[in-house]
């Protein structure tokens, strides 16, 4: 059953908006979510009663949590106020989204896990779409549990949970766990090589092209015109789940649509008593082996490794 997100946001964010519901689209496409906005209000409906009616049958509130944010009277009092009286009584979770930096730790959002990570704005981040694919990571994790973890909200409780402190639990992470966790970050450095893909198109003397090969492959070359002659870089990414070359849980080769029985590096899936994450495997040159790292952070440096091949770099 769909998760139904009701996000709240200034209209002077209205660019985060539309950023955040391509990023979702995957997650729509796969009717994990449904999302609510005021745009589906009809001209010459009651925006109150819209309002009203959609926080009512919402599951999560998503708040676009920026200066315009919180400065709007509609945003905050409208609808925080009664999504964080509803959260309150157990009806609702709230997600705070930071996309510009802004006061929010001195409001009643300081409560609540903010994405992206530690809350850093997306409008700080180097590339915002690693902004985004961490916000959508969480949101695949709400989905996946049907709930929203979120902070106590009675200030003067003192359990480890309103005191802010994390509670984790050991486990031992199964084969189907793990191949759920695999399908799930091939999903993310493929929606991030695509979405980086449009992204180089609107940059002069730069071109790239992403292909989806297959459920399981897809192939991106990046062309960099600004060097005389040129210069290519191509790379193919396969999931390596039930291959019969097994190079990694995820592996890539520098060629374009390459086979599955050559690699020249590997993402591959780990856990510890915790949590599950990925690592990086033979002949990469993307960090040490032993980080642990997600999803949205792994798409990030397969990315700068295969896009530096063509000369092109980020600050």
């Amino acid at each position: 059953m769909a998760l139904n997100a009701f996000i709240s946001y200034s209209h002077a964010d209205e660019k985060y908006l539309e950023r955040l519901h391509k990023h979702m689209a995957l997650l729509q496409r796969e009717r994990a979510i449904e999302t609510w906005t005021d745009h589906q209000i009809v001209p010459g409906g009651k925006l109150d009663g819209a309002v009203a009616q959609a926080l009512e049958r919402s599951d999560v509130f998503i708040a676009l949590v920026s200066p315009d944010y919180l400065a709007s009277n509609y945003c905050y009092d409208k609808e925080f106020e009664v999504a964080l009286r509803m959260a309150e009584s157990g009806k609702l979770h709230i997600l705070p989204v930071i996309v510009e930096p802004c006061d929010w730790l001195s409001s009643p959002f300081s409560q609540f896990l903010a994405l992206p990570k530690d809350g850093k704005p997306i409008s700080e981040w180097t590339n915002s779409n690693v902004a985004y694919l961490d916000v959508i990571s969480g949101v695949r994790r709400l989905v996946s549990t049907g709930t929203a973890q979120t902070a106590g909200t009675d200030k003067g409780a003192t359990s480890p949970a309103s005191s802010g402190r994390r509670i984790k639990i050991k486990q031992e992470f199964d084969s189907i766990q793990k191949g759920e966790f695999t399908d799930q970050a091939f999903g993310v450095i493929s929606d991030y090589f695509r979405n980086s893909c449009d992204e180089i198109n609107g940059i002069e003397d730069l071109r790239a092209k992403f292909h989806q090969m297959n459920e399981g492959s897809f192939t991106c070359t990046v062309v960099n015109r600004g060097i005389k002659g040129g210069r290519e870089a191509h790379i193919t990414v396969h999931n390596g789940k039930g291959g019969r070359h097994h190079f990694g849980d995820i592996n890539y080769v520098f060629e374009a649509h390459a086979g599955t029985n050559t690699s020249n590096g590997a993402i591959s899936v780990a856990a510890d008593d915790y949590n599950m994450y990925l690592t990086l495997g033979f002949g990469s040159m993307m960090g040490r082996d032993d980080s642990k790292l997600d999803a949205p952070q792994a798409a990030e440096a397969l990315w700068l490794e295969f896009t530096g091949q063509a000369g092109i770099e980020y600050d």
